[in-house]
């Protein structure tokens, strides 16, 4: 892990983003909400238009709201210039759009996140993009995979469900050196344990409704580019009309000032529920970049600040549906649902396989995916105790 001091990170968290002498005194942004925005003359609207992408003249293409969290982001991950979108998944096939065409060749890690995996299979495939899944372990080898049409190296780091760890800045000089652009997904990370642009990444995205919203109440994205690549986003994000809510921006700024609070609580209370886990005789690994048992857990201790609270777990023996479903279902404490990143505490079965070109050696049992919110680790332990004495009643009587 990077031995760097948070304290500059949490200072720009509670400063950035806000203006208070542009906005009467207040201390937030306010919520600026219009369609319409009217100009005193024909002079002054068409200086406007040739403003660029930051003027203030048509609700769809943004607000003071909206520009206010794109600066923030861009300036916390050293990017030039963000853009906000719906969602994460809108934020990721804008990339993958703004990039990628018919004739193309696009490098896609094989541990993507589903959604990803489902829109390159079933829309840039069919629309003529060459998609081709790597091994997210092959880091500066990527090379070897570089045609002549290839057009960007698409990562992301850890990876879904399964949480490897990619050599992003051997991606990144071998990428650079035929002028391919990295994009990597750093939902998991965010700009506070993670720097993509000091690693070799050209284009950053995010599901802010993760841990930037960290309220589990807003549906948003974010797209970070360096000056390289940001005009190309930029023009699918206007052209594709995306629009993101002000009141959604609000959210996610508001959520961006406790970032580093409940991220460095976050991850306290993960390492503690993941060792805790090491122990148990029914697990058979637990897969947490933070923890020195982790495959890339050096490459994890070299680039990153820090880890999220996101991890996995598989178990030791291979059980059947109804079983695994009577040791899910009787967690507490740990809610069943999609999305993560909140304060609250998740749990989700991780099926890994099916989601996978190069295929994965599958050992063991089933695979679970825990995140780890704000309450008292003590608590989140005693509620998988618990769980697990269900798992081995029901496994009794079978």
């Amino acid at each position: 892990m990077k031995d760097t001091h948070a304290g500059d990170m949490d200072t720009m968290l509670a400063q950035i983003g806000r203006d208070p002498a542009a906005h009467q005194g207040m201390v937030n942004v306010p919520v600026y909400r219009t369609s319409t925005v009217i100009f005193p003359n024909r002079e002054i609207y068409e200086k406007r238009l040739s403003l660029g992408d930051k003027a203030i003249r048509y609700g769809r293409l943004g607000t003071p709201t909206t520009y206010a969290f794109e600066d923030a982001v861009a300036r916390l991950e050293g990017g030039f210039r963000a853009a906000a979108a719906p969602n994460g998944l809108a934020a990721m096939v804008a990339v993958l759009l703004a990039l990628s065409g018919p004739g193309k060749h696009l490098l896609v890690s094989d541990a993507v996140y589903g959604p990803v995996r489902k829109f390159c299979q079933r829309r840039l495939i069919p629309a003529g993009v060459d998609v081709e899944f790597y091994d997210p372990l092959i880091g500066g080898g990527i090379e070897a995979l570089f045609r002549e049409q290839t057009c960007a190296v698409y990562c992301e780091s850890p990876a879904s469900l399964s949480f490897e760890v990619q050599d992003l800045p051997a991606i990144g000089r071998a990428a650079r050196a035929r002028d391919i652009p990295v994009v990597a997904d750093n939902t998991w990370a965010t700009p506070y344990f993670f720097a993509p642009f000091e690693h070799g990444v050209d284009i950053s995205v995010h599901a802010a409704t993760k841990y930037i919203g960290g309220h589990s109440d807003v549906m948003l994205g974010v797209v970070v580019a360096n000056e390289r690549w940001w005009p190309a986003v930029r023009d699918v994000i206007d052209e594709y009309g995306y629009s993101v809510s002000p009141d959604d921006c609000f959210l996610a700024l508001r959520g961006l000032r406790t970032l580093g609070v409940r991220l460095r609580q976050q991850m306290q209370n993960a390492l503690e529920v993941a060792a805790w886990l090491e122990e148990r005789p029914e697990v058979q690994t637990v897969i947490y970049p933070a923890l020195p048992s982790h495959p890339q857990h050096h490459i994890w201790k070299r680039d990153f600040r820090g880890a999220a609270s996101l991890f996995s777990w598989t178990m030791r023996e291979r059980i059947d549906e109804a079983t695994l479903s009577a040791f899910i279902d009787s967690l507490r404490l740990f809610g069943i649902g999609s999305s993560w990143g909140g304060y609250e505490s998740l749990v989700q079965v991780a099926h890994i396989a099916s989601q996978r070109s190069l295929g994965q050696a599958c050992t063991g049992g089933p695979t679970i995916r825990l995140h780890i919110g704000l309450e008292s680790p003590d608590a989140l332990k005693t509620d998988l105790g618990q769980a697990f004495r269900v798992l081995s009643a029901d496994r009794r009587e079978a």
